[in-house]
This record gives structure tokens, C-alpha cells and sequence, in this order.
């Protein structure tokens, strides 16, 4: 999935997989990770199984997996980027649907 299609919670969802898939690809341990970046590890339990945690040990977790550069990108200037499509009308579309109703 594309950082940039759904919604803020699919985002922090597909962000925590990536972090994870990185964890393992390194052949950590949620335990090794969390002893080498000094995040607490039922931070690092939650993060990956909701996506949520606080932003400054996100960045200790991303020093330690070596993507701490990633970040750069973040907020660059883009006004070539903006379009004059308003937020009202981003946030407007409508919403894609999570559950089927036929049993």
C-alpha cells in the first residue's frame, strides 16, 4: 500500500509494518530493538501492532534501523506540488467502505 492513498490511521498502520519488516529484515527482536534505541518496549509493542507511538522515539527506532534519513523528505517546499484543490474538499471524498453488509 501507498503511503499516500487512504487514511491517517492506514498511514501509521503501513508505516509500523514497514518498521517491522525493517526490525526483522535486521533479525531483531522487539526486546533488541527496544534495549539498542532506548525506547521502551511496550512503546515498541504498541507501535507495531497500531502505528501509534511518540514522534521523537519513532526517530530513535528509525536511528537504530538506519532509515533515519527517510525523514528528510518530510514537509520539503513544494508549492509546484499544491493544486488549488481546498481541504474542505479533500476531506469531503467520501469514505471507502471497511465491512460488508450482506450476512
Amino acid at each position: 500500500m501507498s503511503i499516500t492513498e487512504g487514511t491517517p490511521q492506514d498511514t501509521l498502520r503501513e508505516i509500523a509494518a514497514r518498521f517491522k519488516a525493517r526490525r526483522l529484515a535486521m533479525n531483531l527482536t522487539q526486546e533488541g530493538l527496544a534495549n539498542r534505541s532506548g525506547v521502551n518496549w511496550n512503546s515498541l509493542k504498541r507501535f507495531e501492532r497500531t502505528g501509534l507511538i511518540a514522534f521523537d522515539s519513532l526517530l530513535k527506532l528509525a536511528l537504530v534501523l538506519r532509515c533515519l534519513g527517510d525523514f528528510e523528505r518530510i514537509c520539503e517546499d513544494a508549492t509546484e506540488e499544491f493544486s488549488n484543490t481546498s481541504l474542505d474538499e479533500i476531506l469531503a471524498e467520501p469514505k471507502r467502505r471497511q465491512k460488508g453488509r450482506i450476512k
